[in-house]
């Protein structure tokens, strides 16, 4: 089985940690997109992690709050 690369494995990361307490700020938003977006190819694990993510907020798991 294929290692996921190492920007999915910090893109995971970074997104585990804002989701911790079901809120996402403004700031933690654009970090967990910036990080998607660093090397400038959003491969299939990155894929997954951010559709997973948007998926979680469109259902109301996780909010987006004001910063």
């Amino acid at each position: 089985m294929k290692k996921p690369s190492e920007s999915a494995s910090n893109l995971k990361e970074i997104i585990n940690h804002a989701i911790q307490d079901l809120e996402v700020t403004p700031d933690e938003y654009q970090k967990i997109m910036d990080c998607a977006h660093d090397d400038g190819h959003i491969d299939k694990e990155e894929k997954a992690l951010l559709s997973h993510f948007h998926e979680m907020i469109s259902n109301g798991t996780i909010k987006r709050v004001k910063g």
